[in-house]
């Protein structure tokens, strides 16, 4: 899994980002580690209150309910928690694992595994293309366009990579002078049409810009659409068409931003769209701001859909490659991983 944004991203070469940032890179992951496990306190609490080692002391009936009321309350799915509880009652009952810590451990490892793509590539960002054209899709109020910014920063940043943005939800005003300030910030071309112009227009231009000055990524944001619109998740379609007039292999990533704080109506918002346009994998976020920290492991685990990226507050670091072991130990407020 990524552990850092070297990791995430496939390319053909070393990255060109900021040496000094790169030796960093170890120090930075403790330290988002520890603001991981401060931020998700709330689902933390909400699963303490049942997880602790003192659960696996005496091993009953009423262990294993309560284990999986926990993680149904914190969202980790009904069938998902079945399957977790059950083998871990199996293992116990077998003795091939014994003891409150041993178990608790041994938790997190199932969790983490639920949260791991089976295709270690599955949970990376190809940029191996010219230029690598990157979709951005979700509803309203998820934080797309604020995660479009951030990762173009980084982008530039980390790897040392062009970026050109593409305004296409000309729906919205804000979300288009939102974006101008993130390339501003950036450093990154953008492509804007006036309010209420054709997405498709602005999509087709930004690829275009794209290949005419050699950038290496093309980042096109979309109206954050209501998943039960037919029409506009039509358009979302449309977008598609348009961009593969220039490329016909792109776009080359579609990313769908869930609001974790919308608990299981998120499963259903990526279910939904993953129906309308082909998506690759999720950006998860609000995830300090939520109890129901354990939609990843639902997303992944029910929609085969892997969680690539996660946003656990408002600054640039916020936003990191998703780990799962990191993850599933900042679930359960155990210790620091290693570097």
């Amino acid at each position: 899994m990524p552990r850092d944004w070297t990791d995430l991203f496939l390319t053909d070469g070393p990255a060109g980002g900021d040496a000094a940032a790169a030796a960093q890179e170890p120090e930075k992951r403790r330290g988002f580690f520890k603001r991981l496990r401060e931020n998700m306190s709330k689902t933390r609490q909400a699963l303490g209150a049942e997880i602790q080692a003192t659960l696996f002391e005496t091993l009953d009936e009423e262990t294993w309910e309560r284990l999986e009321e926990a993680l149904i309350m914190a969202d980790v799915g009904a069938t998902t928690t079945a399957k977790v509880v059950a083998q871990l009652e199996a293992e116990a009952e077998s003795g091939a694992v014994e003891g409150g810590e041993a178990l608790t451990n041994r938790l997190i490892e199932l969790l983490a595994s639920i949260a791991r793509p089976k295709d270690e590539d599955a949970g990376r960002i190809d940029l191996r293309h010219s230029p690598t054209v990157i979709m951005a899709v979700g509803v309203n109020g998820t934080g797309k366009t604020t995660t479009i910014g951030k990762l173009s920063y980084h982008l530039q940043k980390e790897l040392g990579k062009s970026v050109v943005l593409g305004a296409a939800d000309t729906f919205r005003a804000a979300a288009t002078e939102q974006l101008q300030g993130w390339a501003k910030r950036s450093g990154c071309e953008i492509v804007i049409g006036p309010e209420g112009s054709d997405p498709g227009s602005v999509a087709f231009e930004a690829v275009k810009k794209g290949r005419e000055m050699g950038a290496d990524i093309v980042i096109i944001d979309t109206a954050g659409r209501l998943h039960n619109q037919d029409h506009l998740m039509d358009e979302l379609s449309k977008i598609r068409r348009v961009i593969q007039k220039q490329m016909p292999d792109a776009p080359h990533e579609t990313l769908i931003t869930v609001d974790a704080t919308t608990g299981q109506n998120g499963l259903r918002q990526a279910q939904l769209f993953s129906q309308a346009v082909p998506v690759d994998g999720v950006v998860l976020t609000k995830l300090d701001g939520t109890a129901k920290g354990g939609i990843a492991l639902a997303i992944s685990a029910e929609l085969g859909l892997p969680v690539k990226l996660i946003g656990i507050g408002e600054t640039l670091e916020d936003l990191r490659p998703f780990d799962a072991d990191d993850f599933a130990k900042a679930l359960l407020g155990t210790a620091e991983p290693a570097a």
